[in-house]
């Protein structure tokens, strides 16, 4: 039996899900507690230290189980979105009340503290965040959807589970976007957040990792296989999106943005940094 992979697994020497019994060994298992997401982006790292690298993030509405918090501020947990597994700030996270109804479907959007785009507003949401919209109400023309905790514009809203047409489409608005390891937002992204997050709006799950997504999305087209739009490009630690049969658009760690370039100009570049081209997916 192989081991584990536990980036997706809640296990440790110490402690793990009680679901896990039998499977795993740890010391304690314990059952998780279900919170939620309160904050418009938060950190997940490997380790609970202001200081640990960023593994991935967590966005505003998003379910995550906990099974351990610290006196320290620390929850570990894993999230219901991928099944990533990791230390999310405690004060991140709050409790699962009323369910969430609507999902952020423009790049980015304020939520203000009431009806009013002339309000400093409170934050700035990223696609994918989720909401509870309690009402709506409209002033000068502009239809704003209520939470708890604010307003939104509710044309940058829609629907849990309303899913994009054009997963491609949904990647090409981050073009411009920064570079960020382990980012999923709009502020901050990384190829294979970019990858997920756009596949998640259109209503196809997907692994947060690129050798997950690797291994897990769509089918490895025969070598040579002329590429066309919408086809995943993938080298060991890395992964785009084929807009057409030319050209590559993907977050890029080189460029620190999401960018579009020319495909057979990248996998050249790349190459000569020493790392093949692995193939291509097509979903």
């Amino acid at each position: 039996m192989s081991a584990p992979d536990l980036r997706r697994t809640p296990a440790r020497p110490d402690l793990a899900a009680d679901f896990l019994k039998g499977r795993v060994e740890a010391e304690r298992f314990v059952p998780g507690v279900r919170r939620r997401v309160m904050e418009p982006v938060a950190a997940l790292k490997r380790r609970p230290s202001a200081d640990a690298s960023l593994d991935s993030e967590v966005l505003l509405g998003e379910s995550v189980t906990v099974y351990e918090e610290t006196v320290e501020g620390w929850a570990w947990g894993q999230l219901e979105t991928d099944g990533y597994v990791g230390w999310i700030p405690s004060d991140a996270l709050g409790p699962e009340t009323a369910p969430v109804t609507h999902q952020v479907t423009a790049l980015a959007t304020f939520l203000y503290p009431g009806p009013e785009m002339k309000l400093p507003p409170l934050s700035l949401l990223s696609l994918g965040s989720r909401l509870t919209i309690t009402g709506t109400t409209e002033k000068r023309g502009l239809v704003y959807g209520l939470t708890p905790g604010g307003a939104v514009v509710l044309r940058h809203l829609a629907p849990v589970g309303t899913a994009e047409p054009d997963y491609v489409a949904v990647a090409e608005r981050f073009v411009g976007r920064p570079y960020l390891w382990g980012g999923r937002s709009s502020a901050g992204i990384d190829c294979s957040g970019l990858v997920q997050t756009a596949l998640l709006a259109a209503g196809i799950p997907a692994p947060r990792d690129s050798d997950m997504q690797a291994g897990e999305l769509g089918t490895r087209l025969p070598p040579d296989t002329p590429p066309r739009r919408g086809d995943l490009a993938f080298w060991p630690g890395h992964v785009g999106i084929l807009l057409d049969g030319e050209r590559l658009l993907h977050a890029s760690g080189y460029q620190m943005s999401v960018v579009v370039e020319s495909f057979a100009e990248a996998v050249a570049r790349i190459a000569g940094g020493g790392t093949a081209l692995s193939g291509l997916n097509r979903l």
